[in-house]
């Protein structure tokens, strides 16, 4: 039963008054009752937890972090692939190792949580390394032809680099089940990425692997990632390692529809509708990476249109410019209104469509 405090003090004080009670069991009889009131309904809402903004300082520890990776990895020259294969694995398993024990004593205090597992999650992207130089130094390509230089591994799509790109995804899982640090999960997400070429390549053979065939398995992988990481995100997780998942995703299945050749104009027309379409589907799983790319194939469409299509027509720059604050304008109104709109969208979903977003997306009001 819920006591209402105000008069309940009042028939207390009255009850002292009467002589009923002394003032000493009042008061012992009032802590008691008061002890064993029902929290109110506000102290039962669990607070959320607020995650730090993304500033300056963050901004510099995952530049510092991509940039090691890219130093390891992408910019490697071919000086450092001459130091061949056993120094190669050494190299990368002192620097695994290293990064790897800095991260964990940095993951023990709260403060530099961050930085510990950026740190990590370079000991991770080390792995390819480590594996390219030992089977390098053994010749030992599991059946394939020697892919050639590391640096090579970023740049070329071949059967070879598999083995590579499996034992950084086996990395990645058990770095994640020790350290719950949402950017592990990209230097799998690219892996994967890489490995469904290279299986298409191993399949199709590295001679008729060509850019037409490299450009639909990336736009089929981004499709197959995005359903992955939808149904992986059903349910709620520690960490958003969704994030990198969803930008891999998004990266892939829209550089492989941008990147098509096609000369039919209502083809380009349905480019840039599937880009409009990329906007709802920001607002369906809460995650905004793909209104950022649904925005850039429409501004590459329309510049399609200003440099083909109506590149004589003087009417067409205010046309256009019109079409652009009109944008800048729903920009703002979207931004005021998002909590709104998804709000909205849940009332106007039917009940089993609307479980099928994503939990982060629906967690607020589900």
């Amino acid at each position: 039963m819920t006591v209402n405090r105000p008069f309940f003090n009042r028939d207390l004080d009255a009850a002292v008054e009467a002589g009923v009670l002394d003032l000493p069991a009042a008061e012992r009889l009032r802590g008691f009752l008061a002890a064993r009131a029902p929290q109110p309904v506000e102290a039962q809402i669990p607070v959320p937890v607020l995650r730090p903004k993304f500033d300056l300082t963050h901004l510099l520890w995952y530049a510092g972090a991509l940039i090691i990776m890219s130093a390891m990895g992408l910019f490697s020259t071919l000086a450092f692939a001459a130091m061949g294969g056993g120094a190669l694995a050494v190299t990368g398993l002192i620097y695994g190792l290293g990064l790897w024990y800095a991260g964990h004593r940095l993951w023990k205090n709260e403060e530099t949580r961050t930085p510990g597992g950026l740190l990590i999650a370079v000991a991770v992207a080390m792995v390819p390394l480590i594996v390219f130089g030992i089977q390098s130094a053994t010749k030992s390509w599991a059946g394939y032809a020697d892919p050639g230089k590391y640096q090579g591994f970023y740049h070329y799509v071949k059967g070879g680099w598999l083995p590579m790109e499996v034992a950084t995804i086996i990395a990645s899982i058990l770095a994640i089940r020790r350290y719950p640090f949402a950017f592990i999960a990209f230097p799998a997400a690219v892996c994967l990425w890489f490995m469904s070429m290279d299986i298409a390549a191993h399949i199709a053979g590295d001679r008729n692997f060509s850019y037409e065939l490299r450009r639909r398995v990336t736009l089929y992988f981004g499709m197959a990632l995005f359903v992955a990481t939808w149904i992986y995100e059903l349910r709620p997780r520690k960490a958003d390692y969704a994030f990198w998942l969803h930008l891999v995703a998004a990266l892939s299945f829209w550089g492989g529809l941008t990147f098509q050749s096609s000369t039919w104009e209502f083809g380009k027309f349905l480019y840039c509708m599937i880009n409009v379409a990329l906007i709802g589907v920001s607002l369906f799983v809460g995650r905004r990476v793909y209104t950022v790319f649904g925005v850039i194939g429409v501004m590459t469409y329309l510049g399609h249109l200003a440099y083909s299509v109506f590149k004589d027509s003087m009417l067409f720059p205010f046309a256009l410019s019109a079409f652009g604050l009109g944008m800048v304008a729903l920009g703002i109104f979207f931004a005021r209104r998002r909590s709104a709109l998804e709000a909205a969208m849940e009332t106007w979903l039917p009940p089993g469509l609307a479980h099928l977003r994503p939990y982060p997306a629906r967690s607020e009001r589900i």
